[in-house]
């Protein structure tokens, strides 16, 4: 009887270190995804603080004859990519017949008078 009583007291140990580790596990795995969402929202914030900063000075210019900062090269970068980007939407639209509201960027079919999203009077600039 003792052995049974050692080997039931071996099982119970074992599955105690087993249930353990799996607690273990299951933390370490919450911890990491709790991490990756902090980390997530850091490079969120990340972006929106450099997205407020290019708008804030994407205006100032450059010194002439001053060769031009890493900022200033990047605030270029961005405006020839945010242009770039424009010429394409257009590209698109024109090519689905829609134009681009002036206002509030609504996507109206060619020849339309007034914006159905803000109201605005779609004048004939638009049709070629």
């Amino acid at each position: 009887m003792e052995f049974f009583d050692k080997l039931s007291e071996t099982i119970v140990s074992a599955g105690k270190d087993v249930g353990q580790k799996a607690k273990d596990v299951s933390g370490i795995a919450k911890l990491k995804m709790d991490i990756r969402s902090k980390e997530d929202f850091v490079e969120k914030q990340y972006a929106e603080l450099g997205k407020a900063y290019y708008e804030k000075h994407k205006d100032e210019e450059s010194v002439e004859g001053e060769e031009k900062t890493p900022e200033q090269e990047n605030f270029f970068l961005i405006t020839e990519a945010l242009g770039e980007i424009e010429r394409m939407r257009a590209e698109v639209f024109k090519l689905q017949g829609a134009v681009e509201c002036p206002k509030c960027g609504a996507k109206m079919p060619q020849g339309a008078a007034f914006c159905s999203s803000c109201g605005t009077k779609m004048d004939d600039i638009f049709e070629e």
